[in-house]
């Protein structure tokens, strides 16, 4: 078969027969063209609904006044990216979610959008700029009313008020229901004291509050006429805004030099006996008047607090994005570096192979490329929903514990894979990898932190396993006995089907004991979704079978029990997540129009697919899912769509839309082709001339066979 030069590396490689469309005639089957990839219409796809605030914000981020300097001191780096803040302002990109009584447009969805484009200049400037109008200043937005509107929004928006979200303590993180800081109200005064009352209640990690932060949204547990009425929002005023020096009773430290993200003044904010007004309370949710009697719309403690929370819920949606365009820069530029680094004469006396040739290779990157797209998709379904949310197009309880759920599933699977992503792109790259000229290692380092913040991911997915397993409760809360036993007898039968091997024998004997159909039927969607969703489903109800009845024991009891299962419950959650990726994938080839770009995104979503049941083949076998037959034949036909895959990876990489001011990265910029063809010109120079020396292993062998 005649090699084929690759468009833009002058790599060569065998496309066909995988990668040929075919086409039936009476002679039989005759190659047609290859599939293209459209990609300036696969990019306009992958923007998505918010295509043209994507574009200012990269607009943005790729002017060198806001990208990071590598190199600066910390106390440098944060003077750096609090100036960047002021640029946004001037610029525009920060008042799309407020009111558009006060300048902003109400646009939430585009808001989150933006914000997140900012992580391809400066990550710290991206989380900086979170802070304060994602938190600090959405907090006074969703939790207050009109009247902190207007007090506060304009200084939060323009910057007079730089602020800090004082959530997290010492000794809570996670556990934000069980903070130590108090505000107990004083109706003699109309005051609420807040208070630390030890050590491990001091807020922590706090960005802004090292140096810039002059006001801050605290969250407390609300004390009234002795009763306390579990965690709430208060506004309070930190430091002089000409001194900058912190107001009575108010202390702190600075968190001092970080992982990553060290342009961000992180810090540490302690409280002795601060009074603040009484209409410093953020009181959409709940009140106190002037008496001090406690009123709130929602009557339960425990939804009024996930309603509170949950309104802050646009801080995991913007990270899980900021964690997808993070994963897309790394593949873009480990993929360019890849066409064009030659290593090893595997085929060539004299050619050297470029990197991207080799399986392991395309093994490496091209299924972290599948999963950026899945991931990609899905973070647009949940920006879609965050927007119906917030926007009040779908603003029902359900709607947010949706989005709750949603995102909490999202969040840990996009910023485990960006680290990932960053960590394998570098090894990719060798040496040139580990150099900050090429931004991976300093990319891991300052997204290092997106795993456990806002929200731990493994505290995130515990949530999301509750829900499922809530949902799952729903199922059998009235049915009666019959249905139940009929349920039981179901299960007890699909467990002899699936475990003795039934199920097994009877997918061989569909195959035939053939490889070629046990690989068609893998390929085929139906079969991905049934053996994905089949997963999900079967692990909820294993749990929820085992957890039956733990709320009605003792505390101690039923949390031993659910201890016990904790494990599986996550490994539940997280095979959830991967199919809500799946879906959104499958769902985004339905709204591809070019047909040669549909076939390769199809190749694409059948290597996420496949490799999550690679990636968990023990247990399809264990739970006879699979038999040993279609077991064997996944990593084969994963090999298979590596070869398809491998004349688009540019063109895949390119419709991510990233150019050479968001990369940045020296070997994405073509210098190493250079390099390449300088030094095989050189070799071919000197075979040609006929001065190149001999090789010893040549002398060597013509000695053995003259002797």
């Amino acid at each position: 078969m005649t090699e084929v030069a690759d468009r833009r590396s002058g790599a060569s490689f065998r496309p066909a027969p995988a990668g040929t469309a075919t086409s039936a005639s009476a002679g039989g089957r005759i190659p047609t063209s290859p599939p293209a990839v459209d990609v300036a219409a696969l990019g306009e796809q992958m923007l998505g609904k918010w295509a043209d605030v994507r574009r200012q914000a990269r607009e943005l981020a790729a002017r060198p006044e806001l990208h990071k300097t590598e190199g600066l001191t910390h106390t440098e780096h944060r003077r750096r990216t609090f100036g960047q803040l002021r640029y946004l302002v001037d610029h525009g990109a920060v008042h799309r979610a407020f009111p558009a009584a006060l300048g902003g447009s109400d646009d939430h969805g585009a808001n989150i959008a933006g914000f997140e484009e900012l992580v391809t200049a400066d990550p710290s400037l991206q989380i900086k700029a979170g802070v304060q109008w994602g938190l600090f200043g959405s907090a006074v937005l969703h939790l207050g009313t009109e009247e902190h509107h207007q007090r506060w929004l304009p200084g939060i928006m323009n910057l007079d008020i730089p602020g800090c979200f004082a959530m997290t303590e010492t000794g809570h993180g996670s556990d934000v229901a069980s903070i130590a800081t108090t505000a107990t109200y004083d109706a003699g005064t109309q005051e609420f004291v807040i208070n630390t009352p030890f050590r491990a209640a001091w807020k922590d990690y706090i960005g802004n509050a090292a140096i810039d932060g002059l006001g801050a949204v605290v969250f407390a547990q609300l004390v009234t006429r002795g009763v306390n009425h579990g965690v709430h929002a208060f506004y309070m005023d930190l430091r002089d805004p000409v001194t900058k020096e912190f107001l009575p009773g108010i202390g702190g430290e600075d968190d001092g030099i970080k992982g990553g993200l060290n342009g961000i003044d992180n810090g540490r904010l302690h409280f002795s006996n601060v009074r603040i007004p009484r209409t410093n309370l953020l009181n959409r949710y709940g009140d106190v008047d002037a008496e001090g009697n406690y009123s709130s719309p929602i009557a339960s403690p425990g939804r009024r607090f996930f309603t509170m929370l949950g309104t802050l819920v646009q801080g995991r949606v913007s990270l899980d994005g900021a964690a997808v365009a993070a994963s897309k820069l790394a593949l873009k530029t480990a993929i360019t570096y890849a066409m064009e680094r030659r290593q090893f004469n595997a085929s060539s006396p004299t050619e050297e192979e470029v990197l991207l040739d080799y399986q392991r290779h395309q093994r490496r990157l091209f299924t972290r490329l599948a999963t950026t797209y899945a991931a990609a998709f899905a973070h647009e379904q949940l920006l879609q929903k965050l927007d119906d949310v917030f926007s009040g197009a779908h603003d029902t309880d359900e709607d947010r514990q949706d989005l709750e759920t949603l995102a909490a599933a999202l969040k840990p699977l996009s910023t485990w894979h960006a680290l990932d992503t960053l960590q394998e792109s570098r090894e990719a790259c060798g040496g040139a990898g580990f150099l900050i000229e090429n931004r991976f290692a300093s990319l891991r380092a300052d997204l290092d932190v997106y795993v456990t913040f806002e929200g731990d991911n493994t505290v995130l997915l515990q949530l999301v396993a509750k829900r499922l397993l809530a949902d799952y409760a729903k199922e059998f809360r009235s049915v009666n006995f019959g249905v139940l036993a009929r349920y039981v007898v179901n299960q007890a039968a699909g467990t002899a089907v699936h475990r003795t091997g039934l199920r097994g024998v009877a997918q061989f004997v569909a195959d035939t004991g053939l490889p070629q159909k046990a690989a068609i039927a893998l390929r085929d969607e139906e079969s991905q979704r049934a053996l994905l969703t089949d997963r999900v489903q079967s692990m909820v109800a294993e749990a929820g079978t085992a957890l039956r009845g733990a709320s009605k024991l003792p505390q101690k009891e039923a949390a031993a029990i659910f201890n016990r299962h904790q494990n599986e419950l996550i490994d539940a959650a997280q095979a959830h997540a991967e199919l809500l990726q799946w879906e959104a994938f499958t769902d985004a080839l339905t709204h591809c129009t070019d047909a040669g770009t549909r076939t390769v995104l199809t190749w694409l979503r059948d290597l996420f697919g496949l490799s999550l049941i690679e990636k968990n083949l023990s247990w399809y076998l264990m739970n006879g899912r699979l038999s040993m037959q279609r077991a064997r034949t996944v990593g084969g036909y994963i090999n298979r769509l590596l070869v398809k895959l491998r004349p688009h990876a540019l063109d895949l990489v390119d419709a991510f839309g990233y150019g050479p001011d968001h990369l940045r990265a020296a070997i994405a910029t073509g210098a190493e082709k250079v390099r390449q063809d300088e030094a095989r010109e050189f070799y071919r120079a000197q075979r040609a001339s006929g001065s190149a020396p001999v090789d010893e292993k040549s002398v060597l062998v013509r000695k053995a066979r003259s002797s």
